[in-house]
Protein backbone atom coordinates (compact mmCIF):
# COMPACT_ATOMS: atom_id res chain seq x y z
CA UNK A 1 0.00 0.00 0.00
CA UNK A 2 1.34 3.83 -0.79
CA UNK A 3 1.96 5.61 2.00
CA UNK A 4 -0.35 8.31 1.10
CA UNK A 5 -3.29 5.89 0.55
CA UNK A 6 -2.43 4.86 3.99
CA UNK A 7 -2.57 8.31 5.46
CA UNK A 8 -5.89 9.35 3.40
CA UNK A 9 -7.85 6.20 3.97
CA UNK A 10 -7.26 4.87 7.11
CA UNK A 11 -10.13 4.15 9.66
CA UNK A 12 -11.10 2.90 12.63
CA UNK A 13 -12.50 -1.03 12.64
CA UNK A 14 -14.05 -1.29 15.96
CA UNK A 15 -15.34 -5.10 15.31
CA UNK A 16 -12.72 -7.44 14.73
CA UNK A 17 -11.66 -11.29 15.14
CA UNK A 18 -9.02 -13.66 14.55
CA UNK A 19 -6.71 -13.77 13.41
CA UNK A 20 -4.58 -11.12 14.97
CA UNK A 21 -1.52 -10.11 13.31
CA UNK A 22 1.60 -12.40 12.88
CA UNK A 23 4.83 -12.15 14.19
CA UNK A 24 6.22 -10.48 10.96
CA UNK A 25 3.03 -8.15 11.01
CA UNK A 26 3.95 -7.23 14.55
CA UNK A 27 7.57 -6.48 13.57
CA UNK A 28 6.41 -3.84 11.43
CA UNK A 29 3.99 -2.54 13.53
CA UNK A 30 6.17 -1.55 16.36
CA UNK A 31 9.02 -0.24 13.69
CA UNK A 32 6.44 1.93 12.28
CA UNK A 33 6.06 3.44 15.85
CA UNK A 34 9.48 3.70 16.55
CA UNK A 35 9.99 6.84 13.59
CA UNK A 36 7.37 8.39 15.38
CA UNK A 37 9.14 12.08 16.04
CA UNK A 38 11.04 12.36 19.00
CA UNK A 39 12.60 15.80 20.13
CA UNK A 40 15.54 14.64 21.72
CA UNK A 41 15.79 10.86 21.08
CA UNK A 42 14.04 10.15 24.06
CA UNK A 43 11.99 7.27 23.15
CA UNK A 44 9.08 8.56 25.37
CA UNK A 45 7.51 4.94 25.06
CA UNK A 46 6.62 1.70 25.33
CA UNK A 47 4.03 -1.10 24.48
CA UNK A 48 2.46 -4.00 26.18
CA UNK A 49 1.16 -6.52 24.27
CA UNK A 50 -2.17 -8.63 25.88
CA UNK A 51 -3.49 -11.29 24.01
CA UNK A 52 -5.26 -15.12 24.69
CA UNK A 53 -6.28 -15.22 28.17
CA UNK A 54 -3.91 -12.01 28.91
CA UNK A 55 -7.28 -10.71 27.70
CA UNK A 56 -9.39 -12.13 30.16
CA UNK A 57 -7.12 -10.91 32.91
CA UNK A 58 -7.25 -7.38 31.57
CA UNK A 59 -10.86 -7.97 32.20
CA UNK A 60 -10.35 -8.96 35.38
CA UNK A 61 -8.13 -5.89 36.13
CA UNK A 62 -10.69 -3.60 34.73
CA UNK A 63 -13.48 -5.01 36.43
CA UNK A 64 -11.34 -4.41 39.87
CA UNK A 65 -10.99 -1.06 39.02
CA UNK A 66 -14.48 -0.28 39.06
CA UNK A 67 -14.92 -1.61 42.04
CA UNK A 68 -12.34 -0.02 43.81
CA UNK A 69 -13.96 3.43 43.88
CA UNK A 70 -16.44 4.09 46.59
CA UNK A 71 -19.44 4.49 44.03
CA UNK A 72 -21.67 1.31 43.86
CA UNK A 73 -20.84 -0.85 40.12
CA UNK A 74 -23.92 -2.69 39.12
CA UNK A 75 -23.51 -6.31 37.49
CA UNK A 76 -24.11 -4.76 34.03
CA UNK A 77 -20.97 -2.47 34.26
CA UNK A 78 -18.86 -5.08 35.73
CA UNK A 79 -19.90 -7.45 32.80
CA UNK A 80 -19.05 -4.85 30.09
CA UNK A 81 -15.45 -4.08 31.75
CA UNK A 82 -14.89 -7.99 31.68
CA UNK A 83 -15.71 -8.48 28.11
CA UNK A 84 -13.80 -4.82 27.02
CA UNK A 85 -10.35 -6.88 25.68
CA UNK A 86 -12.37 -9.44 24.38
CA UNK A 87 -13.54 -7.34 21.81
CA UNK A 88 -9.68 -8.16 19.88
CA UNK A 89 -7.52 -10.85 19.72
CA UNK A 90 -4.89 -8.35 20.08
CA UNK A 91 -4.47 -5.20 22.42
CA UNK A 92 -1.52 -3.30 22.34
CA UNK A 93 -1.21 -1.05 25.28
CA UNK A 94 0.68 2.32 24.39
CA UNK A 95 2.63 3.72 27.19
CA UNK A 96 4.29 7.06 27.06
CA UNK A 97 7.28 6.95 29.52
CA UNK A 98 7.65 10.23 31.10
CA UNK A 99 10.92 12.25 31.96
CA UNK A 100 12.26 15.30 33.36
CA UNK A 101 14.04 17.15 30.71
CA UNK A 102 15.68 20.51 31.06
CA UNK A 103 14.74 20.83 27.19
CA UNK A 104 11.93 18.53 26.40
CA UNK A 105 8.77 18.90 28.26
CA UNK A 106 6.15 16.18 29.51
CA UNK A 107 3.65 17.49 27.13
CA UNK A 108 6.11 17.05 23.82
CA UNK A 109 6.60 13.32 25.18
CA UNK A 110 3.64 12.67 25.31
CA UNK A 111 2.62 13.61 22.39
CA UNK A 112 5.23 12.03 21.11
CA UNK A 113 3.86 8.51 22.44
CA UNK A 114 0.63 9.23 20.59
CA UNK A 115 2.29 9.70 17.31
CA UNK A 116 4.09 6.56 18.03
CA UNK A 117 0.46 5.19 18.60
CA UNK A 118 -0.92 6.39 15.27
CA UNK A 119 2.15 4.99 12.95
CA UNK A 120 0.78 1.74 14.71
CA UNK A 121 -2.45 2.07 13.21
CA UNK A 122 -1.19 3.25 10.15
CA UNK A 123 1.08 0.47 9.74
CA UNK A 124 -1.48 -1.87 10.70
CA UNK A 125 -4.30 -0.32 7.68
CA UNK A 126 -1.32 -0.40 5.36
CA UNK A 127 -0.75 -4.64 5.72
CA UNK A 128 -4.73 -5.10 5.80
CA UNK A 129 -5.14 -5.30 9.86
CA UNK A 130 -8.16 -3.73 11.18
CA UNK A 131 -7.38 -1.55 13.99
CA UNK A 132 -8.97 0.74 16.35
CA UNK A 133 -7.95 2.81 19.23
CA UNK A 134 -9.53 3.51 22.28
CA UNK A 135 -9.36 5.26 25.69
CA UNK A 136 -12.28 5.35 27.94
CA UNK A 137 -11.99 6.41 31.88
CA UNK A 138 -9.94 2.72 32.34
CA UNK A 139 -7.42 4.09 30.68
CA UNK A 140 -6.47 6.78 32.91
CA UNK A 141 -7.28 4.65 36.00
CA UNK A 142 -4.72 4.85 38.72
CA UNK A 143 -5.49 0.76 39.55
CA UNK A 144 -5.35 -0.28 36.08
CA UNK A 145 -1.75 1.45 35.41
CA UNK A 146 -0.43 0.17 38.68
CA UNK A 147 -2.01 -3.50 37.41
CA UNK A 148 -0.16 -3.08 34.28
CA UNK A 149 2.70 -2.27 36.28
CA UNK A 150 3.55 1.13 34.95
CA UNK A 151 5.55 3.64 37.17
CA UNK A 152 4.37 6.48 38.55
CA UNK A 153 6.06 8.55 35.55
CA UNK A 154 4.29 6.38 33.08
CA UNK A 155 0.81 7.02 31.71
CA UNK A 156 -1.41 5.16 28.90
CA UNK A 157 -1.88 6.88 25.80
CA UNK A 158 -4.56 4.32 24.48
CA UNK A 159 -5.20 0.33 24.31
CA UNK A 160 -5.23 -0.32 20.56
CA UNK A 161 -7.50 -3.32 19.31
CA UNK A 162 -6.17 -5.08 16.97
CA UNK A 163 -7.21 -8.39 14.69
CA UNK A 164 -9.24 -8.92 11.53
CA UNK A 165 -11.66 -6.59 10.16
CA UNK A 166 -15.40 -8.49 10.96
CA UNK A 167 -16.68 -6.06 7.73
CA UNK A 168 -15.85 -4.01 4.96
CA UNK A 169 -14.30 -0.88 6.17
CA UNK A 170 -16.28 2.14 5.56
CA UNK A 171 -15.37 4.73 3.57
CA UNK A 172 -13.48 7.90 4.81
CA UNK A 173 -15.66 10.92 5.30
CA UNK A 174 -14.37 13.60 2.83
CA UNK A 175 -13.58 16.73 4.59
CA UNK A 176 -12.75 20.02 3.32
CA UNK A 177 -9.26 21.14 3.57
CA UNK A 178 -10.82 25.06 4.25
CA UNK A 179 -12.32 23.99 7.04
CA UNK A 180 -9.50 23.22 9.33
CA UNK A 181 -6.63 25.77 7.58
CA UNK A 182 -6.16 29.24 7.40
CA UNK A 183 -3.72 31.88 6.94
CA UNK A 184 -2.12 33.81 9.38
CA UNK A 185 -2.49 37.14 10.61
CA UNK A 186 -5.94 36.75 8.89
Amino acid sequence: MEALDALLNRVSAPRLREPAPDAAQREVLFRAALRAPDHGQLRPWRFLTVEGAAREQLGELFAAALTADSAPVTQEALSKARAMPLRAPLLIVVIARLQDHFKIPQQEQLLAAGCAAHGILLAAHAQGIGAVWRTGELAYNARVAQGLGLSGAEKIIGFLYLGTPERELRTPQELAVSDFVSAWPA
